[in-house]
This record gives structure tokens, C-alpha cells and sequence, in this order.
């Protein structure tokens, strides 16, 4: 009896110590995702809070006809706070599958009133060379050190798309700065979804200058990088043994993110890292089972707060992804685009386009 107790004892000790270091264990893990942003909720009750308005009609400026420049979809939006509104530049398409970008505002960030007409389009300009066979897509907004407005769009000429700049003083008047990868040897490679380095301040998200540098990330597949001094003239970051591109972020299989890795909104700098909040596609095969295949879902990146190129942390899985009818079909199926977040309110609103149709909204508390 006495060895039986003597036993118990000793293996009761064991498993109190063994749960000691697995809760130990679990804290640290948590407290690796501290730097996180959400959880975020979908707004149910009000989701998809922007959809085509085939109603909405202005005189194309290059063919010359009246056009229904949302009547097809609406989708990838990006956002700022100005004047206490939310203002939503979101990609519109219409039947021919034109892109421009449009404008709509709102007092609550939920629901939004649209601008009659688009406010960034192709023109007959010196970009239209760039944009005249599939338009601007993509928008990501943010403001520069005097709160001027900084663009990152794609042009798209039915055969490439190029990551380009503008910028504007009031949302509205725009000038076009051209390819951000304007180096005769990148001017014809696919580039896309230029994410620049902000600090908060306040409701602003202001371009962060790092070492003296502004940064962006950008691509498609893989994630790269350009930094620059002024906003308008970006340099590509290259290995200086072979000046090729240095890659930043690379799909996982196995993982939500197998197929290829994207940039959501800004990078928001903070003491502790830059927050990447990015969009994924999961591969046909070696992929993440759970999601179906070339699902878009999002997850989060860490980088160094001084070293804007190392990779600090990831998430291992998703937290956001299509699972309501409107994110599942439509244009492309199976998609939640991540583009736009705003602190508002004293909360994280973050705008994402659903299943390339239609725009949607998550909210995560401070």
C-alpha cells in the first residue's frame, strides 16, 4: 500500500510539473503573437457594405462614350480618415473590364456614400500607354510627411501590370508619377501591390522614413522591396552579388499560403516591428487541405523595426477567409482581398473584396 501511495505521488508531482511546462509553454507561444492586429469580426448584419451600381455613368475621357464604370464590379479597396469621414478609393470595373477607382465616404465607416464619378482613371496622358487595355487597379492610400496623399496603383495594358505612383494633395486631384520600377531593366516586369512602410499618428497613417529611406513592399508571388527619399522616386532593393531582387516573404507549402504571398494595406511601423498584413492564395496541390484550392485568405507578417527586410515572426495560419456565399462566389470564387484598414473610432476597420464582386468589412477592437 505504502509503495502504491509512494507511486502516486511521485506520478501526480510528474504530471503537475509536465502541465506547469506546457501552460509555460502556451503563454510563450501567445505572447510570440502579441504583435498581431484583431482578432477581427466581419460585419454580418451590413457585409458586403459596397456593391456595383450599374446607375452611376460618366464620359470616358479616351474613347469618348458615356460609361457605366462600375457596372460590372467593385472590389480591392484601400482607406484613409480625412476631415473625421472614412473615405473608401475602391477599384470599379465596368462590362469590358475597365478598371478605375472611385470614391465613397462615411461618417460611421460602415455605410458609405459614392462619388458619381471615378476620381483616378486612364487619360490622355502621358500614362496611357501604360493603362489604356485594362485601366488602374489596386489602390493603396498614404499620406506624406506634410499630409499630402501617396497612391501605389497597377496599370494594366492587357498584357502587364506595373506598379505605379501618384500623388494628391485632397483625394480628388491627382498627378501620375508613373512606374515605380522605372529602370529599363524592370519597366517591363509584372509588378503589382505596393505597400508603403506608415506610422500612426492619430487617425493618420503618415509615411515612415526608416535610415532615411522610405520603404515598400511589393509582388505578387514573392514579396520584394524599393525604398526611396521623396515617395516619387523609388529604387529597386537588389542583392549586391548577383542585382537581382531580394526576396522578403515567400509562399509555404503545405500552408494558406502555398501558391503565392501579396501585400494587404501599409505596413504599419511600430517600436516592436512593421506589421504586414497580407493576402495568399492556397496552391492546387501540397497546400493547406482545409481551404479549397487558389483560395485568397490573409494572414500577418513581422519585420524589423530597423531592418525593414528581416523577418522577425509569421503567422501559421489564416484570419480572415471566404466563408459566407458573397466571398465564395462571384467574378473569381473563393476570395477575401484584404486592401484597405483604418483606425477609426478607436477601432480597426480593415476593407477587403469579396470574390472579386463586391467589398466588405471587419472590425477589430484597439
Amino acid at each position: 500500500m505504502n509503495n502504491h501511495f509512494s507511486a502516486l505521488i511521485i506520478l501526480c508531482a510528474l504530471v503537475s510539473i509536465t502541465s506547469c511546462n506546457k501552460s509555460e509553454n502556451q503563454t510563450k507561444t501567445l505572447s510570440t503573437t502579441k504583435w498581431e492586429i484583431g482578432p477581427f469580426v466581419k460585419q454580418d448584419a451590413e457585409n458586403p457594405i459596397l456593391s456595383p451600381d450599374p446607375s452611376l455613368v460618366f464620359v470616358d475621357p479616351v474613347s469618348g462614350e458615356k460609361t457605366a464604370f462600375e457596372g460590372r464590379n467593385v472590389l480591392n479597396p484601400s482607406a484613409v480618415v480625412k476631415d473625421g469621414k472614412v473615405h473608401l478609393l475602391y477599384r470599379a470595373q465596368d462590362q469590358k473590364m475597365t478598371s478605375r477607382i472611385g470614391l465613397a465616404t462615411s461618417e460611421d465607416g460602415i455605410h458609405f456614400i459614392k462619388e458619381p464619378a471615378p476620381i483616378f482613371f486612364p487619360d490622355n496622358d502621358a500614362m496611357l500607354v501604360y493603362e489604356n487595355n485594362g485601366g488602374v487597379e489596386d489602390p493603396r492610400v498614404v499620406q506624406g510627411p506634410e499630409g499630402n496623399y501617396w497612391l501605389t496603383y497597377t496599370s494594366y495594358d492587357g498584357k502587364t501590370a506595373r506598379l505605379c505612383i501618384a500623388s494628391s494633395p485632397d483625394l480628388r486631384q491627382w498627378t501620375k508619377h508613373g512606374p515605380v520600377l522605372n529602370d529599363p531593366k524592370y519597366i517591363d516586369l509584372w509588378s503589382k501591390s505596393g505597400a508603403i512602410v506608415v506610422e500612426q499618428q492619430g487617425e493618420e497613417m503618415r509615411a515612415k522614413k526608416i535610415d532615411g529611406q522610405y520603404w515598400m513592399y511589393f509582388g505578387d508571388t514573392n514579396l520584394y522591396m524599393a525604398y526611396s527619399t521623396n515617395l516619387k522616386d523609388w529604387k529597386v532593393l537588389e542583392n549586391a552579388e548577383n542585382n537581382k531582387m531580394v526576396s522578403v516573404l515567400h509562399p509555404r507549402p503545405g500552408y494558406f499560403d502555398s501558391r503565392l504571398v501579396e501585400p494587404g494595406p501599409y505596413a504599419l511601423w511600430t517600436e516592436n516591428g512593421i506589421n504586414l498584413i497580407y493576402n495568399a492564395s492556397n496552391a492546387a496541390n501540397n497546400n493547406d487541405p482545409q481551404l479549397p484550392k487558389f483560395t485568397y485568405a490573409a494572414g500577418q507578417a513581422l519585420f524589423s523595426a530597423t531592418r525593414p527586410y528581416q523577418l522577425l515572426d509569421r503567422t501559421q495560419g489564416y484570419f480572415i477567409y471566404p466563408d459566407k456565399d458573397y466571398e465564395k462566389i462571384g467574378e473569381v470564387n473563393e476570395v477575401c482581398f484584404v486592401e484597405g484598414m483604418v483606425f477609426f473610432k478607436d477601432k480597426w476597420f480593415l476593407y477587403y473584396g469579396t470574390a472579386d464582386s463586391k467589398i466588405a468589412v471587419a472590425i477589430a477592437e484597439k
